[in-house]
């Protein structure tokens, strides 16, 4: 290991790792952006995912997020788990339908807290988000229950902002996080791609009202963005689109779910491919990747 870490050549260090372990899903919601891939990869054996884990801690990451696709619909997650290093925070970001049977599993195996996409509390607009049957929706509200019982917490509720679907929810949904007394919070997120949708919504009249609101606002450091306590709920306000500072804070490197190293989630040409490379390999290609980092958004 380079005793500096992880560093690209913009002076930005690598902290966090998020890996698409499947990319299968058992939604089909209309803006999913498949973690910048397009079509459908075959999913990394569970020993490539552990080495690719191992020597991101050997290298300096400190936090891993697993993702998908729908990284539930792996099986094997929990013996995942149970395989990698100790980090400082290991989550996972689901789509929830099937959270309510393996939170105390995953819990027990090493996850430390789960995102749950939920852009509505309406069945029928879920249903027409995630273009599936309304009783989905049900389960994925007891799997958000289940997280809190077993201790993935903080929940962080994904809600991504649609033009004409759900931007008049927001206050139904604060009222929702508000009854899990600080278990749950809501990330409200502007979409990366708004070619399919109808158009943007208005996120600066959103968080000039949340502003308003709110008893105390903090800024994070990681992408300077930006907390809001409403009412005694927690809103983070998650804003990549054209967002220099996004960029410029970028401790993220990705792992698609064919085992390519993905310095940004916009870019698609300088992938690097881990193959069937060995542990004592994939340290070498790890530094390539960082090497092929630059912001996208450039100030």
């Amino acid at each position: 290991m380079e005793p500096d870490g992880l560093i690209d050549t913009f002076g930005r260090r690598i902290t966090s790792l998020r890996i698409s372990i499947t990319s299968q899903c058992n939604l089909n919601c209309f803006y999913c952006h498949n973690e910048g891939q397009n079509g459908h990869e075959s999913q990394m054996s569970s020993g490539h995912i552990v080495n690719i884990i191992k020597t991101a801690s050997k290298l300096g990451v400190t936090k891993v997020k697993f993702s998908g696709g729908e990284p539930l619909m792996r099986q094997d997650f929990e013996d995942i788990l149970v395989a990698i290093p100790k980090f400082r925070n290991v989550s996972a970001t689901t789509n929830g339908v099937t959270l309510s049977k393996r939170a105390i599993s995953l819990k027990s195996a090493g996850l430390d807290r789960v995102n749950v996409s939920l852009d509505t509390l309406k069945p029928q607009t879920y249903a027409s988000i995630c273009r599936c049957n309304e009783d989905i929706h049900p389960m994925v509200l007891d799997g958000i229950q289940s997280a809190v019982n077993a201790g993935l917490t903080p929940v962080k509720l994904n809600m991504v902002m649609l033009k004409g679907i759900n931007e008049n929810e927001l206050d139904d949904m604060i009222s929702f996080v508000r009854l899990f007394d600080g278990d749950v919070i809501l990330q409200i997120i502007e979409p990366m791609d708004f070619g399919n949708y109808g158009g943007s919504v208005d996120m600066d009249a959103i968080e000039m009202d949340l502003c308003s609101r709110a008893s105390e606002v903090v800024e994070r450091k990681m992408h300077r963005r930006k907390k809001y306590l409403v009412d005694g709920a927690e809103v983070e306000v998650v804003r990549p689109i054209d967002n220099s500072r996004f960029c410029a804070n970028c401790s993220r490197l990705r792992v698609t779910a064919d085992g390519k190293l993905k310095p940004c989630l916009l870019v698609n040409d300088n992938l690097v491919d881990t193959g069937s490379a060995g542990i004592h390999e994939l340290e070498t290609l790890f530094y390539k990747a960082v090497n092929l980092r630059e912001p996208f958004y450039k100030g």
